[in-house]
């Protein structure tokens, strides 16, 4: 029994390994991929995937109906005992196949009565089919059993194909379409492969005994929450489309990608503690709670920071670099974006990782719902005005909405212990990050020079004031490894 808080510990720690190799991968994909596609199909054809991805974004919710943030907490709960995981996971699994179903069915009517999507078809019909993939995969069992080593294998391997298509494939605007299929690919195909491995955890079929009862009253509420959080993720992309055109959609959604890079590499750390949260919150074992709600803290503030300051210091480089000199324009909607993405690392927290886990999903749906009233009303008010920057300035908003009605209330057992000194270094570091890469722009002209010296200079003094300032992160993570590697090269 004494050996389980180490295990525990340790299981984190790999997960959360494998997790950010994952979403390095997935980060790493954009990364190539993005000054590609921006010089071969232009700020057009890109706004026009851009804008599908948004319309297919509403149907996927309809579909997933809240499943996946359900799931993972059920099956979780459950997990040891195999008879009863595959009972759960089919029900949840039957009730999902129903939703994507009538998803599939509002699909084919909203398409054949809109005239404004009728040029957008055949794209929309194509992109759709990451709504059946993610239905038939279940990757919800996956980190419920949280199987981050698989996940991370299968989510690379299918990465490269989708690369090597892409490469091969597009060659001019007019490809648009195959780099939509390759989309696919990279998002959904692997779930694929999910239909025969999820055998090892438990036997999953279609039933028609579905447990409406227990599974769709707190279903319906994430539903509700899911639908808001996709409105408000959308509404922007959507609004901007409709009132200013593609060429618009493409900027905004140039900057959106590199914001969206950096979120998830912070936010995936919410998908390796939720399993552990929710287990703990059923338990109402607040102690574990809230030692693992400060490693994801310190994470979130460790790696968001620099991340955030580095974007909002040379935004325009960065989009030169990444998508020409066409997409330069959109230097100010990144920087406002990065605000949004702060804000966003502490609703994840609080979301994400309290409510949700906690079974507190009225609480989140009432935020979202909130926001996405003060989104479209803010990207109505803003986006004939000021364009991207106007939905940039939207989302702003609709986050601040959020991360007041998510703070509210929370449990007074929830603490946050000693976040000054986890903030300390990290905003110290940030500070010398930001004046870097100041006198980066002021000395060097050369755009990749600059943009080089100024990366690498700010991860050199972040690194420098973690170690200096005897961070927990870096005594606990980073140095163990620099000794490790230490005794490695005396050896050798």
């Amino acid at each position: 029994m004494e050996n389980k808080p180490a295990a525990r510990k340790n299981s984190i720690q790999k997960n959360t390994v494998f997790n950010l190799i994952k979403t390095g991968s997935s980060i790493l994909y954009p990364l190539i991929v993005f000054p590609y596609t921006s010089r071969v199909l232009g700020a057009a054809s890109l706004g026009r995937v851009t804008f599908g991805n948004s319309i297919i974004s509403y149907f996927n919710m309809m579909a997933t109906l809240g499943v996946t943030a359900y799931a993972v907490r059920e099956c979780s709960r459950v997990r040891n005992d195999r008879d009863e995981l595959g009972k759960v996971a089919s029900q949840i699994h039957s009730i999902n196949m129903c939703t994507t179903v009538i998803a599939y069915l509002a699909l084919a009517v909203c398409l054949a009565v809109s005239q404004s999507l009728e040029s957008y078809r055949t794209l929309i019909w194509i992109q759709s089919i990451s709504i059946l993939f993610a239905t038939l995969g279940m990757d919800w069992l996956n980190t419920a059993m949280e199987d981050f080593r698989y996940i991370t294998i299968r989510t690379c391997l299918f990465q490269i194909l989708a690369l090597a298509m892409l490469f091969l494939c597009v060659k001019r605007p007019e490809h648009y379409m195959i780099y939509a299929i390759t989309g696919v690919i990279s998002s959904s195909g692997a779930n694929l492969v999910n239909i025969f491995y999820r055998r090892r955890y438990c036997r999953v079929r279609f039933t028609f005994q579905m447990n409406w009862r227990r599974h769709l009253p707190p279903i319906i509420l994430l539903f509700a929450m899911m639908l808001s959080q996709t409105i408000l993720n959308s509404l922007d992309t959507t609004m901007l489309g409709l009132l200013q055109g593609d060429y618009q959609v493409g900027l905004y959604g140039a900057a959106l990608k590199i914001k969206n890079i950096v979120s998830q590499m912070v936010a995936s750390i919410a998908w390796v503690v939720m399993p552990g949260l929710s287990e703990q919150f059923a338990r109402r074992d607040y102690a574990k709670v809230n030692q693992l709600l400060r490693g994801a803290a310190m994470f979130t503030a460790v790696v968001g920071i620099p991340c955030a300051v580095g974007l909002m210091s040379i935004p325009r480089e960065i989009l030169e670099i990444a998508g020409g000199k066409e997409y330069a324009a959109a230097a100010s909607t990144l920087f406002l974006l990065t605000i949004s993405m702060v804000m966003g690392f502490a609703t994840g927290i609080y979301g994400n990782m309290i409510l949700l886990p906690s079974g507190r999903e009225a609480q989140f749906m009432i935020a979202c719902i909130a926001a996405s009233v003060f989104n479209g009303i803010a990207n109505y008010l803003l986006i004939p005005e000021f364009g991207s920057e106007g939905a940039a300035l939207a989302t702003i908003v609709s986050t601040l909405v959020i991360l007041v009605i998510t703070t509210w209330k929370i449990e007074k057992e929830i603490r946050f212990e000693r976040m000054g000194q986890l903030l300390k270094a990290p905003l110290m570091g940030g500070a010398g990050i930001f004046l870097w890469c100041s006198l980066c722009k002021a000395v060097v002209e050369n755009l990749y020079l600059k943009t080089g010296l100024a990366i690498a200079g700010s991860g050199l003094i972040y690194f420098a004031a973690l170690a200096l300032m005897k961070h927990e992160f870096y005594l606990e993570q980073i140095l163990p490894v620099l000794r490790k590697l230490k005794a490695k090269l005396k050896r050798v």
